[in-house]
């Protein structure tokens, strides 16, 4: 285990923090932390920065709510960096995007990987850009009964597609589904993150369900 006083901070007394999504793996930020707002973090368990704009201590999530509860933190082999695992109360960026990283630089085409995440973060970019000829963008402007519309007949595509057993046609439609439920999601400020989480606490539900019927 690293001892804080073994860590190696900048000449301004800072070292980088990179936040991870402990859950997700996701990286959702990185930002500056000098000894004192590190002391802080230790002793809150959540995160805490210093604001080099600003010059200041940065308590994540004390006006927005969305705080870090930090689940580990880890040094790089120079013990100059820092990256921290968290449970985040609700989006990392002050965009409302879950990651601060939600711009795209540059994408290889042929070995960028598809994410879900990936897909909501490019969703949020197009509901605050609105960028002309976007069908996304469209549903945006047209608001959530568009959108719910559109859920409510890619549902009864689903539906014919699956009852005709016809396979790749069904997976066509679910994708269609998918995608509009995620604008709505998206819409709506439902996260990712909040979805997965009524998930699992359904899968704890099953589990237990199980259990007791194995017992009697």
């Amino acid at each position: 285990m690293v001892n804080v006083e073994e860590l190696k901070f900048d000449v301004n007394g800072l070292i980088p923090a990179i936040v991870v999504d402990a859950k997700s793996g996701e990286v959702l930020t990185l930002a500056y932390m000098n000894r004192e707002s590190l002391q802080i973090t230790l002793e809150k368990g959540c995160t805490c920065f210093w604001s080099r704009s600003r010059q200041t201590l940065w308590l994540k999530g004390e006006t927005s709510g969305n705080y870090q509860h930090v689940t580990s933190i880890t040094a790089d082999c120079d013990k100059d960096a820092l990256v921290i695992k968290v449970e985040k109360d609700g989006p990392a960026c002050h965009t409302g995007a879950e990651s601060c990283f939600f711009q795209p630089v540059y994408i290889n085409e042929e070995k960028h990987e598809f994410s879900l995440r990936g897909l909501y973060e490019l969703l949020i970019g197009r509901k605050e850009e609105k960028p002309q000829g976007s069908y996304t963008t469209y549903l945006f402007e047209k608001g959530l009964d568009k959108i719910l519309k559109k859920i409510g007949e890619e549902c009864t595509e689903v539906i014919i597609a699956a009852k005709a057993q016809d396979k790749k046609e069904t997976i066509y439609e679910i994708a269609d589904l998918a995608y509009h439920v995620m604008v709505m999601m998206v819409e709506n400020g439902i996260t990712l993150d909040e979805v997965r989480d009524e998930l699992a606490s359904r899968h704890v539900i099953d589990h237990k369900v199980k259990q007791e019927k194995m017992t009697k």
